[in-house]
């Protein structure tokens, strides 16, 4: 293909979120949905049982998701086929462990940590293609147009809700290219959708997040966040170097991934404690570090714990999951009055000059 042919969509990574997620709950819902069945074979009785992997139909899933999108046009068609993708690969990645070993087969050990690295680097490249995406200003000029021609699209058929349409606009406004002024017309030509009456649950679930981030920008939940952190740290890299220096780390079925637990404890604790010596002096420095040793647990540690515990290791994840969510926003919040502030002094400096100027034009 020649360069300059692809082209980024903005909304890629609502896309691969989707994508994403539905893999994860497939894979959960699969495993806990087999182990309550008791892991059924599909056939009749007697000898042998037919089994058909599921992988099979995570293959189908996965090809009904291709062809969805080369068939239909649209957001709509994207969507539909990451849902779809989401679940076929979630069907497949599964079994990854038959494909990696003959034996145990689907009880491999190593698959649950194989299976949570692909979905942390798929949502890690979620994560950056977002960034990337975030503003309308860091795309070029012809993705840009892309995009608005992308809304455009789908207001032709199914017509543009009011934000819709601001949002397509907004993205080729103020242009002087030939097909930057079309697609302006055409965006005011199609149809409006009116946007759809906010259910029950989206007021609620609105109200919760604010109600939520406001508690975790408190100092009480952030010291009570940063203590869970410290504790789980210290406590994991005091016990598995006290193991592994008594040599009980090589009599572990997994000691190659024992071995990185007990590494990766080791750092994220380090971190721990220089971001608690840090704290007094500086807040946002100690509030990084705290932030990067739950980082390095989830996103190098978890991968060798879902190794040696399979899918146990979830409810640590979640916990994980849940004290960084704090520590980036009590982060977030600490950051927002130094913009604030910084703003306020550049703000004042012009009108200063401004002033100055001012006096200096009445005196001359």
């Amino acid at each position: 293909m020649r360069r300059g042919t692809l082209v980024r969509a903005a909304d890629a990574a609502v896309s691969l979120n989707v994508f994403a997620l539905t893999g994860i709950a497939t894979v959960l819902v699969t495993r806990a949905f087999l182990a309550q069945t008791g892991y059924p074979k599909l056939g009749g009785g007697g000898g042998s049982r037919l089994h058909i992997a599921h992988m099979l139909w995570g293959g189908l899933l996965m090809m009904a998701a291709i062809l969805l999108a080369l068939a239909f046009l649209g957001r709509a068609a994207r969507l539909t086929s990451a849902f779809v993708g989401g679940i076929g690969f979630g069907l497949f990645i599964d079994e990854i462990g038959k494909q990696i070993t003959d034996e145990p087969g689907y009880f491999y050990q190593p698959a649950a940590g194989i299976i949570y690295l692909s979905f942390a680097l798929l949502l890690l490249l979620t994560h950056l293609i977002r960034r990337r995406t975030a503003d309308a200003a860091a795309l070029g000029a012809r993705q840009r147009t892309a995009n608005a021609a992308d809304l455009a699209l789908a207001g032709v058929t199914g017509g543009l809700t009011a934000d819709q349409r601001r949002a397509a606009i907004r993205l080729v406004e103020g242009s002087d290219r030939e097909v930057d002024a079309a697609l302006l017309r055409l965006l005011a030509a199609v149809p409006e959708r009116p946007s759809p009456p906010p259910a029950w649950w989206r007021d609620w679930a609105a109200g919760a997040g604010r109600a939520l981030r406001w508690l975790a920008r408190t100092r009480l939940v952030c010291g009570i966040a940063v203590f869970c952190l410290l504790t789980e740290a210290l406590l994991f890299a005091v016990w598995m170097s006290f193991d592994l220096f008594a040599g009980q780390l090589a009599h572990e079925p997994q000691p190659g991934a024992n071995l990185a637990v007990a590494l990766t404890e080791v750092a994220s604790a380090a971190l721990g404690v220089a971001g608690l010596i840090r704290l007094r002096g500086d807040r946002t420095a100690a509030l990084r570090l705290f932030r990067a040793a739950l980082l390095v647990d989830i996103l190098v540690g978890q991968i060798f714990k879902f190794t040696m515990d399979q899918f146990a290791a979830v409810v640590e994840l979640g916990v994980d999951l849940g004290l960084l969510w704090v520590v980036s926003a009590f982060l977030a919040a600490q950051r927002a009055p130094a913009a604030g502030v910084a703003t306020g002094v550049a703000t004042g400096a012009a009108a200063g000059v401004a002033a100055d100027s001012s006096s200096a034009a009445r005196a001359s």
